[in-house]
């Protein structure tokens, strides 16, 4: 009988194409271990984070439509935290990160997620921002009773404060602002190619004057002072285009406008529009005493007698036409009022209601008979 004969298993060797889908069967398998332990540890420690409230300052920026992983990107690219996942992980237990608005902010570097979340939710350390009103004039006006009201001047120099939070703000002076309104070149700066007459004849310190359009602005507070003036003037124009304003005339509607959102309310103000155009077609002066306080940076329904009778381009009591530049901003209402005036033969008004109404009059002797019935009514 014969002795059995063992065969050995035949062993073969893995083709290359086995070999490397084994080899990344095994670099798959350890990413996804790394991932495991990765993930692991973000979960017991917490993602990648600075630790306290950060030091120095940094301006960020939010656009509209921003997520919160997006502001998160944004502040990771500026430092001013050290992961996205930090800043989202601590955004999510902050209330009101939703509700931000886009505009500019002022940070710190290297601050932790949850330091950065709480100061974007904190209304003073958003910078760049102001709110324009109609009537508001460039420089600071007093009411009668000595109350101040920010112009436009002071309230671009307050959007560009820095450093507030440290108790110590920076802002670009209204004198600084004042010199680059001055000496620029309208074109430079922004000024519409329909106001650069206006603005090159207007003396400098009312150069800018109802070139502000109203409504809220946001600007990068970081800008010099003929950048900031700049980016103003740019918002400003395409608001003053959006309400129609341009071409030839439109410099004087301008001025025409701004009288007539300094001296009545908005429905009156194309029956007021009217008045001006008339009293212009007959060479009437046009005695608006908004025209004359505005040199005196007053805010008042009335002037005095001295006021009237002081010489000078905006005294309308004196001189007969438009005063050289507008007197405030102007809102679209206005504007509007002064590109279509209410049919009408009136060449006089006065406020004769204590809700700021007017009364209109084609004849002196009707006017007069107004201005009785408002002292009668104490409108005035």
């Amino acid at each position: 009988m014969s002795a059995a004969v063992t065969v050995p298993p035949v062993r073969h060797r893995p083709t290359p194409t086995q070999f490397r889908r084994r080899r990344l069967a095994l670099l798959a398998s350890a990413l996804l271990v790394g991932a495991l332990l990765v993930a692991a540890a973000v979960f017991l420690l917490g993602p990648d984070d600075y630790a306290g409230g950060g030091s120095g300052s940094v301006v960020v920026r939010v656009q509209a439509g921003d997520s919160t992983s997006a502001i998160g990107e944004s502040l990771v690219a500026q430092d001013v935290v050290k992961s996205r996942a930090a800043f989202v992980s601590a955004a999510a237990d902050e209330e009101g990160i939703a509700r931000i608005q886009p505009g500019f902010y002022e940070l710190r570097s290297q601050m932790s997620g949850g330091a950065a979340a709480e100061a974007l939710v904190d209304p003073e350390r958003r910078v760049g921002f102001m709110d324009v009103r109609g009537g508001v004039q460039l420089d600071d006006t007093r009411a009668p009773n000595g109350e101040l009201s920010p112009g436009v001047l002071s309230q671009i120099s307050q959007a560009t404060c820095l450093g507030e939070a440290d108790g110590e703000p920076r802002c670009t002076g209204v004198d600084e602002l004042r010199a680059a309104m001055a000496g620029a070149d309208p074109a430079e700066i922004g000024v519409p190619e329909w106001a650069h007459a206006g603005f090159r004849n207007a003396v400098p310190e009312r150069r800018l004057e109802g070139l502000v359009a109203p409504g809220p602005y946001d600007l990068d507070p970081r800008g010099t002072p003929e950048e900031v003036l700049r980016e103003v003037l740019e918002i400003s124009a395409e608001r003053l285009a959006d309400a129609g304003l341009g071409g030839e005339d439109a410099y004087r509607t301008l001025i025409v406008a701004s009288i007539v959102e300094k001296e009545s309310l908005a429905p009156d103000m194309p029956k007021v529009a009217r008045v001006i155009e008339n009293r212009l077609a007959a060479g009437q002066r046009l005695e608006m005493d908004s025209t004359v306080n505005y040199p005196l940076d007053v805010q008042a329904l009335r002037t005095t007698a001295e006021a009237r009778g002081t010489p000078g381009p905006y005294n309308t009591y004196l001189n007969t036409g438009l005063p050289p530049t507008p007197v405030a901003s102007v809102s679209t209402t206005a504007l509007q009022a002064a590109e279509e005036p209410a049919p009408g033969q009136w060449l006089f008004f006065v406020r004769c209601t204590t809700e700021g109404g007017s009364c209109f009059a084609v004849t002196y002797e009707e006017h007069l008979g107004n201005v009785d019935r408002a002292r009668a009514e104490g409108a005035f």
